[in-house]
């Protein structure tokens, strides 16, 4: 599954936004960040990339499979204007670093302007990041940031960034997990669409005994 977008059209660059995740699964949150961050940073397309095996969270807990994990975002996404589900990750296999997808897209669409999309709690660990030099000299960060949170103070000259400001919804995936083990209501908290899928799938499956 390649971007529907077509680059660089009629000479005008094109503003692509890169939000990458787990998606384990997919909530409002996750897409008020999106739709703000597209509105506020001015872009045109926020590609939603399904972290193949996410690295960060590798032994730590059990992981939906990545290709349940992009059916989610494809319903959490359809209808929503400038959004869209990517595999990137998934069609190139193995663990999922973000350079690697950086320089996949920019190969892609080499005249586009490429934001990387993250919250204010990521910016502080960039640092643990692989060939993080490297991302930088290819990105705008565009910091999606609560109300009243403190701004990143780490990113020094390296970053070019902005910052973007979105509702404050304490959502936890964790508890939506849970939420989804146990037949607790889900509505509000995960789009409807994605919310079906779920149960139709069973995907998260009853808690075991």
């Amino acid at each position: 599954m390649l971007p529907l977008w077509t680059g660089n059209e009629a000479g005008r660059l094109v503003r692509i936004g890169i939000f990458g995740g787990t998606f384990d699964p997919i909530h409002v949150g996750h897409l008020a960040a999106a739709v703000n961050a597209k509105a506020g940073a001015h872009l045109d397309k926020v590609l939603m990339v399904v972290a193949n095996i996410p690295w960060q969270k590798e032994g730590l807990r059990k992981v939906q499979p990545a290709s349940e994990r992009l059916a989610l975002v494809e319903a959490a996404v359809s209808g929503v204007e400038g959004l869209e589900a990517s595999d990137i990750e998934i069609q190139r296999g193995g663990k999922s670093y973000t350079i690697d997808t950086v320089l996949e897209i920019k190969k892609l669409f080499p005249d586009d302007d490429l934001f990387l999309i993250i919250g204010a709690d990521v910016a502080y660990e960039l640092d643990t990041w692989d060939r993080v030099d490297d991302l930088a000299d290819l990105v705008t960060l565009v910091i999606v940031n609560r109300p009243g949170s403190v701004r990143p103070d780490n990113l020094g000259e390296r970053w070019n960034y902005l910052e973007v400001e979105v509702p404050s919804l304490d959502i936890s995936s964790t508890d939506l997990r849970a939420r989804a083990i146990e037949g607790r209501p889900l509505d509000y908290l995960i789009p409807s669409a994605a919310i079906r899928y779920i149960r139709e799938h069973n995907l998260y499956g009853p808690r075991e005994t």
